[in-house]
């Protein structure tokens, strides 16, 4: 992923904090020689305190050979995505028809080294805190081997610890462009109103003031 000066992060609270509230991604893990790389969609619970994600998925999932062959994997989060028309970005003394389009988005990718879990009371407390984290108004029964209605379950997954070794974020909010330019974009993407157009102005408006 290509990172420009004005696209990168303010610092890590920035992509931390982003990352909070955008839990689901795709994880990458190498495949076999000469095949392309397993990808696998999931949600996930990130610990800033631990530097790791937390997840778990089902034990016939082919990821687990590619991790155990190849632990150093990738976790992908892209969102708050928006395509920004040609004349929205043009030069005010130009042609509107000469301005380019682009992509708005923020991305994180967190390169991880997985540890799989297989302990079902080291599964359990993966899970509930899973759970604390997606549920934190409780409304499901507590995991605890051995008991109903989820112990019996804990065979047929396997949990992950993604430890986080190295982080590349990025917010590509029109950060080169001119205040009136960015101005005039975020009036647009007011009057548009399309999906994402409200997430992605925020960003604008917001990375525009720090």
């Amino acid at each position: 992923m290509l990172i420009h000066p004005w696209d990168a992060v303010r610092d890590d609270a920035e992509w931390q904090q982003w990352l909070a509230v955008h839990d689901f991604g795709q994880l990458a893990v190498n495949g076999p020689a000469g095949e392309p790389p397993f990808v696998q969609p999931l949600h996930f619970a990130y610990d800033p305190a631990r530097g790791e994600a937390l997840t778990h998925l089902a034990r016939p999932n082919p990821l687990w050979g590619a991790l155990e062959a190849s632990p150093d994997c990738l976790l992908s989060v892209v969102d708050d995505y928006a395509y920004i028309p040609g004349p929205w970005q043009a030069d005010p003394e130009g042609p509107a028809e000469h301005g380019t389009p682009t992509s708005f988005y923020a991305a994180v990718q967190l390169r991880c080294r997985a540890h799989l879990v297989d302990d079902p009371a080291e599964k359990a407390v993966l899970l509930n805190h899973q759970l604390g984290h997606f549920q934190p108004e409780g409304g499901s029964a507590p995991v605890a081997v051995g008991e109903a209605p989820y112990g019996r379950m804990l065979s047929g997954i396997r949990g992950l610890r993604l430890e986080v070794t190295a982080v590349r974020a990025k917010f590509k909010y029109a950060g080169k462009r001119t205040a009136l330019v960015r101005d005039r974009i975020a009036d647009r993407l007011a009057d548009r109103g399309g999906p994402g157009d409200a997430a992605a102005r925020e960003h604008l408006l917001r990375r525009q003031g720090a």
